[in-house]
């Protein structure tokens, strides 16, 4: 892009089993994806920062010295956000004019969100030359969205945005916020992202209603368990004080503790090359989401049961917040093609309109080129 100074740019991302317990303490299991947000940004010499969008007409002037006051921003309070926390933070935040160009569909559950929040924090950093430190950019970028925008997200978007490896998935530790990177290595077989293209708002979802009910489960088990989160009650546990818990409480913690425990068991599934096993945990966990959780819907269960019924599908889930957004399916690399036809076409006779698949890799999260 002429006339810029840097290509800065932040993954999206797919979690590949592991839902709704990052803001339980878990360990989640995602990957950066090569649908990006990509920034190219030069400085200006005011005390501005300029945001404009290569697929929006808009134009939006935030003022360095009053960076709380865009809240309510349409198009520009994440980067807004995120700029008033970096300054907060003691970080430099000089004027520049920043263009955005996203390809992470909007409301597909696959964190465009993230992607903005983490390039922008890139962005100011790399123009007031400061080195890139990953782990406080996601915080920084979670923090934005939880302070700023009012969603009462955990850390694995952010983190997988910022610290995505090609070819590889990373099972995060959502309570120490640390990571490992596991190869993503699928031989015979291919992640298929299918979007059920109903839109999710997840401030307004029942998002925060779920991470409430979370909470009050782990309080009445904190009675009886010396445990500092709900990722820590482990199935044992769970079978001896579960009674404890009543209604939608105990089906929600159920759930965590055992989505906690497919998480590990797929990990090792990865390691050893068992897609097979790893797709079996993928179907598991969507029934949990769907049964337990309540967050998959008529449309995300329309698509997970299709892809299960295909024989090239080895499992298949939800993916992300849920309330709308996508799946995650893994398909034999010969039957791709007679998959996504025969899924496309049951989903459309089920529900009454198209969803989109996609085609993306794993890819890296953080990049910077100067230009």
């Amino acid at each position: 892009m002429k006339g810029y100074d840097y290509k800065v740019t932040a993954a999206g991302r797919i979690n590949i089993i592991g839902e709704h317990i990052d803001y339980c303490g878990g360990k989640v299991f995602p990957a950066a994806l090569s649908l990006k947000n990509t920034i190219y940004v030069r400085p200006n010499g005011t005390d501005s920062i300029n945001l404009s969008w290569t697929t929006l007409p808009d134009k939006v002037k935030l003022d360095i010295g009053s960076l709380q006051s865009y809240a309510n921003e349409k198009y520009a309070k994440f980067q807004a956000g995120c700029a008033h926390l970096w300054k907060s933070a003691g970080h430099k935040v000089i004027g520049c004019d920043m263009l955005y160009d996203c390809t992470v569909p909007f409301g597909s559950g696959l964190s465009s969100s993230a992607a903005i929040e983490v390039s922008t924090l890139a962005a100011l950093a790399t123009l007031a030359g400061e080195p890139l430190d990953k782990r406080e950019i996601a915080l920084t970028a979670q923090r934005a969205e939880r302070e700023y925008a009012g969603v009462n997200c955990g850390i694995m978007d952010q983190y997988a945005s910022a610290n995505g490896k090609k070819d590889c998935a990373m099972i995060l530790d959502c309570k120490s916020v640390t990571h490992e990177y596991v190869p993503f290595r699928l031989g015979d077989y291919s992640l298929v992202i299918i979007n059920c293209n109903k839109p999710h708002n997840l401030a307004e979802s029942k998002y925060n209603e779920r991470r409430a009910e979370t909470e009050a489960g782990l309080e009445i088990l904190q009675t009886v368990l010396p445990v500092s989160c709900l990722a820590e009650v482990t199935p044992d546990m769970f079978s001896k004080h579960g009674g404890l818990l009543k209604g939608k409480v105990y089906d929600r913690c159920r759930h965590v503790v055992g989505e906690c425990e497919r998480v590990a068991l797929a990990a090792e599934a990865m390691k050893r090359g068992d897609i097979k096993e790893l797709g079996g945990l993928l179907n598991s966990s969507h029934k949990s989401l769907k049964e337990l959780y309540e967050v998959t819907g008529r449309e995300l269960d329309a698509l997970a049961e299709a892809a299960q019924k295909h024989p090239a599908c080895v499992g298949s889930r939800m993916t992300g917040a849920g309330f709308g957004g996508c799946t995650v399916s893994l398909v034999n690399k010969d039957g791709v093609d007679d998959f996504v036809k025969f899924v496309s076409a049951e989903y459309k006779k089920n529900i009454g309109y198209d969803c989109k698949i996609y085609n993306a890799e794993i890819s890296d999260g953080i990049t910077v080129e100067k230009l």
